[in-house]
């Protein structure tokens, strides 16, 4: 089953969480941590105390609570960033350095390469017209789960965290999205945000995991770089393809990287490298 998971002390997961009852069609199932557990068909629908990006293993203990088979995990979650800019986000967990917000340092979670990309793709329909952007972000923070895990946000200000447009645009994109399974992809490069690979998702057959940001890889040697990449390609699926955002590098430093990624037995690609959606 899938579980989607809101946070009690989180404003945006709340009204997340209140979005998907008010679609209807749920029916209470148990209860975790003294709090009702929600059902509807594959989907349970939980509430935890604690703040999401410390909440290790939460996936085993709903499992044991709730007597159910965990398939994969959802948090429902604000964002915050210090531009302020309205922003529905959709990302994959762990870290590739230090553990500074939780989870493992250097260990990342299983990502959910089709779900993640398709949940975005229904995003950018659902909150049409909404004043938010819509992008992925890149892989960061915790908590460590051993479920396939990803974590949906509004941001990027406690002004658009309660927003109910937004709340309402992601549950229904979390109840609406059609999974398209694609081949799996890691992205390298780029900001934050990721724009160069949420670009590509709204035209492209392709599912993107994890996601190494160039802060991260402008800092690391050869070796701790294949060796995020090779953990990246692992949790995502196996994913044998990285996409590589050239634009955000120099020419020498890109090529370098694609000739890195040869060398692992993987491939890199390009936007020509994919068939239109």
């Amino acid at each position: 089953m899938r579980l989607l998971l809101c946070s009690s002390g989180d404003v945006a997961s709340v009204g997340i969480r209140n979005a998907l009852l008010e679609r209807g069609g749920w029916t209470v199932d148990g209860e975790f941590q003294g709090m009702p557990v929600y059902h509807q068909g594959e989907d349970l629908l939980a509430t935890t105390s604690s703040v999401h990006l410390f909440a290790d293993d939460i996936d085993l203990e709903v499992q044991a609570a709730c007597k159910r088979d965990i398939g994969c995990v959802v948090f429902l979650s604000r964002h915050k960033a210090a531009s302020g800019i309205p922003t529905l986000t959709v990302h994959a967990v762990g870290n590739f350095s230090k553990a500074t917000y939780g989870g493992r340092d250097g260990t990342l979670v299983p990502a959910m390469p089709d779900a993640m990309t398709s949940a975005l793709r229904c995003l950018a329909t659902t909150a049409r017209g909404l004043a938010f952007q819509v992008s992925f972000e890149v892989t960061h923070h915790g908590p460590y789960l051993s479920k396939p895990t990803m974590f949906i946000e509004i941001g990027s200000s406690e002004a658009n965290w309660g927003n109910k447009d937004a709340a309402m645009a992601i549950a229904a994109a979390l109840m609406e999205a059609k999974i398209v399974n694609a081949p799996k992809a890691i992205g390298l490069g780029g900001g934050h945000y990721a724009p160069r690979f949420s670009e590509v998702v709204a035209t492209k057959k392709v599912s993107f995991g994890h996601m190494i940001p160039n802060h991260f890889a402008d800092g690391a040697d050869d070796e701790a770089l294949r060796n995020a990449m090779a953990m990246a390609m692992e949790k995502s699926e196996g994913a044998r393809l990285v996409y590589i955002h050239k634009k955000s590098m120099s020419r020498a430093r890109a090529t370098h990287i694609r000739d890195l990624v040869r060398g692992m037995g993987a491939e890199a690609i390009d936007s020509s490298s994919l068939d239109d959606l």
